[in-house]
């Protein structure tokens, strides 16, 4: 039977498919369980969500009445030189809807970053000595973060999506101050151990669109504003765009290698791309827009979600990079809708490994509200999923506002969750045959 956590606890970690709960959210019961076993306890982290929740600022597109409302909307987009007006999405509901990854783990370190208010991000960094508190970085720049992600095999050097464009937060150390480029206005934080965190550059957006999509190997931006995305050279501040199709775009992911790169857009289309030669297929959605998408370990294969489905869809790539041959198949996930209630999944998370899948969903029973679930999964070589059971949050009436996963403990991945109620918590995810990829 798929673990339940009753009304009132809260979860703790899983032990060999078994997830552990508590009356109460502390330190003490991680003491007892996981930290046995990992040699370290990964304190929650407070903010205030009454800030973070309902921040979007973007308006729908006011198409007026008819047909000459949208056709007014047009001449005037026309006439101004921008078609920018024609990519917002007509509801500001479909923005709400994508998963904007607002929680981030370093590629190697123990340290996480997370969005904690409108202006706001939050650095706690657990292999700090000091432990004191957590870091919040604020910058003129930074206004309306809407994602963030860090740079691999870059040192501590953090992108933060946000009107305008891309602030880059780098860590500075007593004799090794990070650069900042020449014009930028920086700032500079410290609080509880000698590491200071500096805004280095800021690489303006064009037409000055709010970012709302992030994505590495190299750095890739998108806006809902526009149909194109950037792929910048950080070192030069340089973004090259790069255009297909009309919508505007509603998430980016780089395959692990780098082969492949996904580009989805509001109007259910997207665009897998091989980065030999920048070629392009374009695919298209019967279950409205992709809302979430995750590749499989060996970039051979991407899970997306959509809009309008409680079924999981699976890209599989027939071919060697760069080839686009490609097939879709379902991946059924029939618990979500008769156990739940819900018809349409939120956002998707996979580990390294390719064993745990965690899942949010819409609305649903009473009892199943605000839960994540997390399955089992195995590739032989197609999905196959198990449902091990459901994570609740600490709080009154908790939902997941984001969640990411962390893969470099030997015993299995860690699961950190920003919710409504005002924390981040970490739930390592401990079981027998996890195997570092």
């Amino acid at each position: 039977m798929p673990s339940f956590p009753q009304p009132g606890s809260v979860t703790i970690c899983e032990i060999n498919r078994d997830l552990i709960t508590a009356d109460n959210l502390s330190d003490d019961q991680a003491k007892e369980t996981y930290a046995k076993i990992l040699g370290t306890v990964f304190s929650p982290v407070p903010f205030e969500s009454d800030n973070l929740l309902g921040t979007g600022d973007e308006q729908p597109v006011a198409l007026g009445q008819g047909g000459l409302g949208f056709l007014s909307v047009t001449l005037r987009a026309l006439l101004s030189g921008s078609l920018r007006p024609l990519l917002r999405p007509a509801d500001v509901k479909l923005l709400q809807a994508v998963d904007l990854r607002g929680v981030s783990w370093h590629q190697h370190k123990h340290i996480l970053a997370f969005i904690s208010g409108p202006h706001h991000v939050t650095i706690r960094d657990y292999d700090d000595s000091d432990r004191k508190d957590p870091c919040i970085l604020i910058n003129e720049s930074q206004k309306d973060v809407k994602i963030l992600e860090w740079r691999p095999n870059g040192g501590k050097t953090l992108s933060v999506a946000c009107k305008g464009g891309i602030c880059i937060w780098s860590a500075s150390y007593p004799g090794n101050v990070a650069s900042v480029r020449f014009g930028v206005t920086s700032g500079m934080l410290s609080r509880g151990s000698m590491t200071r965190w500096t805004l280095v550059d800021f690489l303006q957006s064009f037409d000055e669109e709010q970012i709302t999509s992030l994505s590495f190997t190299y750095l890739a931006s998108a806006s809902y504003e526009s149909s194109s995305f950037t792929i910048w050279d950080v070192a030069q501040g340089l973004g090259t765009p790069i255009r297909r199709g009309l919508g505007g775009i509603s998430l980016l992911k780089w395959s692990p290698s780098g082969d492949y790169f996904f580009a989805a857009k509001f109007d259910g289309t997207f665009y897998l791309w091989e980065t030999n030669t920048w070629t392009s297929e374009r695919w298209s959605s019967k279950n409205g827009f992709v809302t979430g998408a995750t590749w499989d370990p060996d970039g051979r294969m991407i899970l997306i979600a959509c809009s309008e489905s409680s079924t999981l869809g699976s890209i599989h790539f027939t071919s060697k990079p760069p080839s686009l041959d490609a097939h879709p198949l379902p991946v059924e996930l029939p618990e979500i809708e008769s156990l739940t209630g819900s018809r349409a999944i939120e956002k998707i998370a996979w580990d390294a490994s390719g064993e745990r899948l965690a899942v949010s969903y819409r609305d649903g029973d009473e009892l199943y509200k605000g839960l994540i679930a997390i399955f089992d999964v195995k590739r032989a070589p197609l999905i196959a999923t198990s449902l091990i059971g459901f994570i609740r949050g600490p709080g009154d009436n908790p939902k997941p506002i984001s969640f990411s996963f962390y893969d470099e403990f030997k015993q299995g991945p860690l699961l950190s969750v920003c919710w409504s109620s005002g924390f981040c918590c970490t739930y390592p995810l401990i079981f027998r045959s996890h195997v570092l990829p």
